[in-house]
């Protein structure tokens, strides 16, 4: 498929860095303020405004959007209700233990682009280029996922109007947003999640009163959770195959660590965002699925990836209509709209932040690596808008191309979170080796080093045991589509590594200094 992309695509990099110059030169002014690109001694620099309340909502509303509102209904009808619950529970478990291993490092030295920072200073300079390079192309994926799904849910009032329509537009949107002040897009996101998280609150109300009867009709209880084959359906190789969806779900909760390096006080602010962040987010997630699952069957046809022709209809509009709210059903509709954008914004973001961050650290061109004086990386923006604007892809291919999206981004977000756990591991051992006591950290990481070896692990099986099935059947176009992340990331690692000769640095040599080459930073 990427074959097929590369021939259609028009913005190779000789291209795209002649019309970036040029676009630089073009912007002069605009309202008499000078907004032509500078460079870091120019006072170009990322402004450190993101409060704790911003910190919060936006790895919140990364979280909260097609994962939940769209993809959860998949995860259903592939695993049964318990399947289902089983994936998200130990999927949340480990991100829990990721988001601590990042919180540590992330209040200790707080910089844009973490990741790839990270891998650089503590593994090897080779893990932090196909670590940025994999991040960006992770959330650069989600993007044109969450903009697809824009599209199909205003299918839902108008089905007539072709979907990437509706999706360019989602994706101007996302875009003009991030071009404005990194105050206002955490503005911005902060005001999205708040619409996300009441309309969880209310939905879960709605569904519990569906269940026991209160609302539509006779009371379902809980009789959904073990028709025909349930609550389990077909072992352990679905529950595996799910894990991804979960996975893709949760993704969004380590832009905390991105965000780290435009906080105003990130040894505050990190902290408090990890712990009440996660624990809203797997409190929704599973509340969310318990009660879909008793409103809808697994067998239902109206559960996304059960029919094709039914892919429009999220699970949560299912229950309003089951709870006989035909009206809220419409306005459900209108939240998850509001949701995905959110989700494409936070992912717009994070990719923007990384390719930045890949620049300073002479990993990609030096055009990405300019900001403005509102501090917005504008080059790396408009690239990274160029590769989201591949969502009309699927006005060519149709809606199958959807899940493939989930499944290469989803498991390119695994690889992403192995990055985390080897640095935050690798981190620990060179702090303590160099002389420093854990007591000198201003925020601990839970159970260490339980807790990012378990990610570590779980991660290698979930990657490993992703799609098995399809070795079993010899599904070549299944495994690719599946694992193509895996070789991209290889050749990325490989490429650096023997190119520049690069090693695993010894712990007693790790640069534990709060500065990476091209940040700079103020504890």
């Amino acid at each position: 498929m990427f074959s097929v992309h590369k021939q259609r695509d028009p913005f190779n990099l000789a291209f795209l860095t002649l019309w970036m110059k040029q676009l630089r030169v073009a912007i002069v002014t605009q309202g008499g303020i000078k907004m032509g690109m500078e460079t870091q001694s120019e006072n170009g620099q990322m402004k450190r405004s993101l409060k704790t309340r911003h910190l919060s909502m936006i790895a919140l509303g990364g979280s909260i959007g097609t994962g939940l509102f769209v993809a959860s209904g998949s995860a259903i009808s592939t695993a049964g209700p318990g399947g289902a619950l089983v994936a998200y529970v130990a999927i949340g478990i480990m991100v829990y233990f990721l988001m601590t291993s990042l919180g540590e490092m992330a209040t200790y030295m707080p910089l844009t682009g973490s990741f790839a920072a990270y891998s650089t200073k503590f593994v090897d300079p080779a893990l932090g280029f196909a670590m940025g390079w994999n991040y960006w192309f992770n959330w650069a994926i989600t993007i044109a996922v969450d903009v697809t799904t824009a599209g199909i849910v205003m299918n839902f009032w108008l089905p007539n109007v072709p979907g990437w329509i509706f999706s360019a537009v989602a994706m101007l949107l996302v875009f003009l947003i991030n071009a404005l002040s990194v105050s206002s897009f955490g503005e911005a996101e902060y005001w999205m999640a708040i619409i996300k998280v009441v309309t969880v609150i209310i939905f879960l109300a709605v569904g519990l009163l569906t269940i026991v009867g209160i609302l539509g009709g006779p009371a379902i209880g809980f009789h959904n959770l073990t028709v025909k084959a349930a609550p389990f359906v077909g072992g352990i190789p679905p529950i595996l195959s799910v894990f991804v969806v979960a996975g893709f779900s949760f993704q969004g909760t380590e832009l905390i660590g991105i965000t780290a390096g435009e906080s105003e006080t990130p040894e505050k602010s990190i902290p408090k965002a990890i712990h009440s962040t996660f624990w809203r987010i797997l409190l929704f997630y599973i509340l969310a699925i318990f009660v879909i699952a008793c409103v809808l069957p697994y067998t239902s046809k109206d559960l996304l990836g059960s029919s094709a022709s039914d892919i429009a209809i999220s699970p949560f509009t299912l229950v309003f209509r089951r709870a006989g709210l035909a009206a809220a059903a419409s306005v459900m509709n209108a939240v998850i709209l509001t949701s995905v954008i959110s989700a494409a914004n936070s992912g717009m973001y994070a990719s923007t932040r990384m390719l930045y961050s890949l620049s300073r650290e002479g990993y990609a061109p030096k055009i990405f690596g300019l900001v403005n004086l509102r501090g917005i990386p504008m080059y790396a923006l408009v690239g990274t808008t160029i590769i989201g604007a591949f969502t009309f892809l699927t006005g060519i291919f149709g809606p199958q191309i959807y899940q493939f999206l989930i499944a290469a981004s989803g498991l390119t977000g695994f690889i992403a979170w192995l990055g985390i756990a080897i640095s935050h591991y690798r981190f620990r051992k060179a702090f303590i080796k160099q002389g420093h006591s854990v007591a000198e950290l201003k925020y601990h990481a839970s159970l260490f080093p339980f807790g990012p070896i378990f990610a570590l692990v779980l991660c290698i099986i979930v990657i490993i045991g992703q799609d098995l099935d399809a070795f079993a059947k010899m599904d070549w176009q299944a495994i690719g589509f599946t694992y193509m992340s895996i070789p991209l990331f290889v050749i990325l690692f490989l490429y650096y590594k023997i190119r520049h000769k690069t090693h695993v640095i010894p712990l007693d040599e790790v640069d534990l200094s709060p500065k990476t080459k091209g940040e700079s930073w103020e504890g």
